[in-house]
């Protein structure tokens, strides 16, 4: 990861135009440490080097480009390749629909919380258009997980200063440990209310 003071030239040139192009390529998928930026943009606000309001928005709006540009991009890609080379590759209109079913149901999840697991952000909103998600669906769960993405780093970054750079060093594996335990929690859970509502 590159260090936070390698992108401090290009918050405090370009403040909010720099915010919106790494976390919308981020999100995207190039690797881009999006929450060590967030970081950095947030103590930037607390020092008065950045704008609030517009860090916020310029993060806000990114964060959101990036995953709606992933969600279209899996939407059409999925289809075209289902009809084209689906039965070479054993990707099926049926398979897909299962796969929906199964993210409409648990899966709309991991666009919200997403975010906090690097990686898993990167292909949520692929996933969600591949498998025809609505989009109603895909706006209310991917845009508040934005919000609270967003919301979490920045305030970490004003808040705590010259000490988020050391949280972030380790914010990778612990946030990426928690989230799996309460992702297989989670999923456990679902799967015994299943069974047992199957069994009643």
């Amino acid at each position: 990861m590159p260090l936070p003071d390698s992108f401090l030239p290009w918050l405090t040139q370009y403040g909010g135009f720099a915010l919106f192009a790494l976390l919308a390529l981020g999100i995207f998928g190039l690797p881009i440490p999006d929450e060590t930026i967030m970081v950095l943009a947030g103590y930037l606000i607390f020092k008065g080097q950045l704008n609030g309001y517009g860090t916020i928005f310029a993060c806000l709006i990114g964060s959101l480009c990036g995953i709606t540009l992933s969600y279209l991009l899996g939407r059409v890609a999925a289809s075209y390749i289902a009809r084209k080379i689906g039965h070479w590759i054993g990707i099926t209109e049926e398979r897909l629909a299962r796969v929906r079913h199964w993210f409409e149901r648990i899966g709309k999840w991991t666009l919200a919380f997403g975010y906090f697991v690097p990686g898993v952000r990167h292909f949520t909103g692929y996933v969600a258009g591949a498998t025809q998600l609505d989009y109603k669906f895909f706006a209310l769960y991917a845009y508040s997980g934005a919000v609270i993405w967003v919301a979490t780093f920045l305030s970490l970054g004003y808040f705590f200063g010259e000490k988020a750079e050391q949280f972030i060093q380790k914010l990778d594996t612990d946030v990426l440990v928690g989230l799996l335990i309460i992702i297989a929690v989670v999923w456990i859970l679902a799967y015994l209310k299943r069974k047992w509502r199957r069994v009643n």
